[in-house]
């Protein structure tokens, strides 16, 4: 049986790589299922070995590159086809793009899997049964991974260290390393059970010892943060150093152009919603695209209606549209306003989402009858610089949407910061894995930068996650209401700031094999 699949370029290169790629999505929020990972990172080392090795005999009449491109190729296509295929989701609320659903789902995966496809032809023409060659294929997959988080507007989507994301355990070694090392040392880890079907690695056993002993030893260091920090929190709490935060999840329903009672119904659900104490001082927390489509001057109509139910001593956050007149743009905002709708705070979104809050090469596609997906014909345009908020001893950091996903907004921040606040609308994505997918980033960059985040989600999951990555109290998908929390004022200890570990270990993965293959 094993001769027939090795023996068929179809099924070879084609067909299970493709099939490999899909299994992957049940490693991910919402399964967590990542044992399988222990099998798809060893057949498809194996399946490039393979190829590689026989090229002379069985693939001598067939480019021998391509084959290995290939592999990679539609590995790339099935991982992304079955992680990604919620943000064809999107498209549906506006009929103008519901007939490109079908071939959206076709031309994502088909696109960012030239990435994996990249990452095999480089590493698989020097592939052989051994471990230097594992380790070189570790190297090139992450290294494919940090291009697709950098390049152009980036999209550092599933990397395979969120595969991890239920098990905050293991995660706390993002914090001294970062993302991309831990993503590193994750596919390493998945990679191991490959050298138990080499017969000419030497030391299997010790190999497979130091590797779960090193496991087992994160976890016991990330089991003893985490016990240390519960204590520390408390202390904190026990000391008064603490700010009352609510957290709002209305649950709309995504709707474009609001008329001025649907607007009017909006505000005084989110009002009600908020279960306002006017004599407790509090930050509420309201999400991305509560008012869909409406600018921050437009809300001011509603101005004796806010001030009626909140206090001088609390402020409001909301996503919502801001209009710069002087220069003719307009942006997807995070503002802070007092209960006279006076602005404390405007941060305009950085990351915007291609297709969906811009549109690439607009002056030629709009000639065609494309646009954005969200509201309007044009595009947002991106803010420049990513700032901060204070509030008493709190530092905020504001992201909006899949801004969460970007580690290197937060580590351009210079300032002792200690606090992450992420507004979001999930409506986008349905009952999809979607929002379950774009919650479990939020862990990973409470971790990394050693600060609460607090997250409020329409549609979506909305969360108070630890500076540790454990989640305090959570809203489900759909589900309406608010989160009220005593907020711990944290002194910062200090976070991830670049990638440098990770381009050392990827250096050192390099170095053994070249220095050992010459010893071939």
């Amino acid at each position: 049986m094993i001769n027939f699949f090795l023996n068929s370029r179809i099924l070879l290169v084609f067909v299970i790589p493709l099939f490999l790629g899909c299994l992957s999505v049940l490693s991910f929020q919402p399964y967590n299922f990542v044992m399988i990972n222990f099998a798809i990172f060893p057949c498809l080392f194996f399946i490039l070995c393979n190829i590689n090795k026989r090229s002379k005999n069985k693939y001598r009449k067939k480019p021998h590159l391509i084959n290995l491109f290939y592999v990679g190729y539609f590995f790339g296509i099935g991982f992304f086809l079955t992680g990604t295929y919620w943000i064809s989701y999107s498209l549906q609320f506006d009929q103008s793009f519901k007939n490109l659903i079908p071939l959206t789902i076709i031309l994502i995966p088909l696109a960012l899997g030239l990435f994996y496809g990249l990452g095999s032809l480089i590493c698989g023409k020097y592939l052989k049964y051994d471990i230097k060659s594992i380790l070189l294929f570790c190297a090139s997959i992450s290294a494919v991974d940090y291009v697709r988080a950098k390049i152009f507007t980036g999209f550092p989507w599933n990397l395979w260290a969120y595969s991890w994301s239920w098990f905050t355990e293991i995660i706390q070694l993002l914090n001294p390393i970062g993302l991309f090392a831990f993503n590193l040392l994750t596919i390493t880890f998945y990679s191991i059970p490959a050298i138990l079907f080499i017969k000419k690695i030497k030391y299997k056993s010790l190999i497979i010892f130091v590797s779960l002993t090193c496991f087992f030893g994160n976890y016991l260091y990330g089991n003893y943060l985490l016990n240390n920090n519960k204590i520390q929190n408390q202390n904190y709490l026990n000391e008064k150093k603490f700010i009352n935060i609510k957290i709002v999840s209305p649950n709309f329903e995504l709707k474009y152009n609001l008329s001025e009672s649907e607007t009017l119904d909006r505000i005084k659900k989110l009002i009600r919603y908020s279960n306002v104490d006017k004599n407790e001082r509090t930050l509420f927390i309201w999400p991305e695209g509560a008012l869909s489509g409406k600018y921050f001057f437009e809300i001011k109509k509603y101005k004796n209606l806010i001030k009626e139910n909140f206090s001088s001593e609390q402020l409001i956050i909301l996503g919502i549209n801001t209009l710069d007149k002087k220069e003719n743009k307009f942006f997807n905002s995070f503002i802070i306003m007092d209960h006279n709708l006076n602005k404390k705070f405007q941060y305009d979104k950085i990351k915007l989402v291609p297709f969906g809050e811009f549109l690439p090469l607009q002056t030629n596609l709009e000639k065609i009858g494309l646009k954005k997906i969200t509201e309007g014909f044009g595009s947002f345009s991106n803010g420049n610089i990513t700032k901060t908020f204070s509030y008493g001893n709190l530092n905020i950091i504001p992201l909006i949407c899949y801004e969460i996903i970007f580690p290197e907004l937060i580590q351009k921040i210079n300032l002792d910061s200690n606090l992450l606040i992420n507004i979001s609308e999930d409506g986008w994505f349905g009952e999809t894995i979607g929002p379950h997918q774009h919650f479990s980033k939020s862990i990973f960059r409470a971790i990394e930068s050693d600060s609460f985040v607090l997250r409020s989600a329409n549609k979506g999951i909305s969360a108070v996650i630890n500076n540790k990555g454990q989640i305090i109290k959570a809203l489900k998908n759909n589900e309406t209401g608010n989160l009220e929390y005593k907020l711990p004022v944290l002194e910062k200890k200090g976070g991830n700031k670049n990638d440098l570990i990770f381009f050392a270990l990827l250096f050192t993965y390099c170095f053994i094999f070249f220095k050992y293959k010459k010893n071939d």
